[in-house]
């Protein structure tokens, strides 16, 4: 669904991804916040989630080969998901060739791995971590050369606890040697019951860098407000002092932002972390 929530999101404009409006009534519309930004090697987010419900995907970061961020589960559990997609099309992960597939280069001890499919295929890592609202947690995604096809995109999450970044995985795929590009964040609704539509999901996005090919951190100062074809109205977005606010589901109203509308905010001069390369 990941993927399709990208392309859904790409072709709205364009009046041609219809298929989305089977979700309403069931699921809350799937909302974006695109950055625009160059190509680059290290993608640096924020965020803190101020209502969730069970079945709700926080996506941090992401960028044309993959995501990260947290969820919330249909049995309340919480934990941090980190994926990355094979380069071929297809929804059964067993049909890819072993050379096709989504290479493991590094895991934690803590974090679990697999393959997925039925949103395209590729690999997919857990991290089992207890997040609570109102808290602010940093995400950072490094991409580096993996030979000449492939790149090796790296998933750090800093820990609050251990006040320490956690290396979680990293996962090689092949790209033709583009890094990171496309990035973005969303909310998600993957209970998908028609009970999880009366419930209200927001978060805080912010802070958000990209660091160049020549090595220079830009700020993400801006966002395009993009959501998928389910038509419901109860979805919204805004500028929150230095934060990109997103929210879906329940009693949500916009407040004036329009879809495909470009939000503006003024960098906060966020300290980037210094030992990630």
């Amino acid at each position: 669904m990941i993927r399709n929530l990208i392309l859904s999101a790409l072709l709205v404009p364009l009046g041609i991804a219809h298929a989305d409006e089977r979700l309403k009534g069931i699921a809350c519309r799937s909302v974006h916040l695109g950055y625009p930004a160059a190509e680059g090697t290290s993608f640096y987010n924020e965020v803190s989630v101020e209502k969730s419900a069970d079945g709700t995907y926080f996506m941090v970061c992401g960028w044309s080969k993959g995501y990260f961020g947290i969820q919330e589960l249909a049995n309340g559990k919480k934990l941090l998901l980190f994926s990355v997609w094979d380069p071929t099309s297809g929804d059964d992960p067993k049909k890819v060739k072993e050379e096709d597939r989504v290479k493991m280069l590094h895991k934690d001890d803590d974090v679990r791995v697999g393959r997925f499919g039925n949103e395209g295929t590729g690999g997919q890592s857990f991290f089992d971590y207890e997040w609570k609202l109102g808290q602010t947690y940093k995400f950072l995604v490094t991409a580096t050369s993996d030979g000449e096809k492939r790149t090796a995109y790296s998933g750090y999450f800093f820990h609050p606890e251990s006040k320490a970044w956690k290396h979680l995985v990293t996962f090689s795929t092949i790209t033709n040697g583009k890094l990171l590009e496309g990035c973005y964040s969303f909310i998600e609704d993957f209970r998908r019951n028609k009970v999880s539509t009366t419930k209200e999901r927001t978060a805080k996005f912010g802070n958000g860098w990209v660091k160049g090919r020549d090595g220079t951190w830009i700020a993400l100062t801006k966002a395009r407000f993009t959501a998928d074809a389910n038509p419901v109205e109860n979805i919204n977005a805004a500028v929150e002092g230095d934060r990109f606010l997103l929210a879906t589901g329940g009693e949500t109203k916009i407040s004036g932002t329009k879809l495909k509308e470009t939000l503006n905010r003024l960098p906060s001069g966020v300290v980037l972390p210094e030992d990630r390369k």
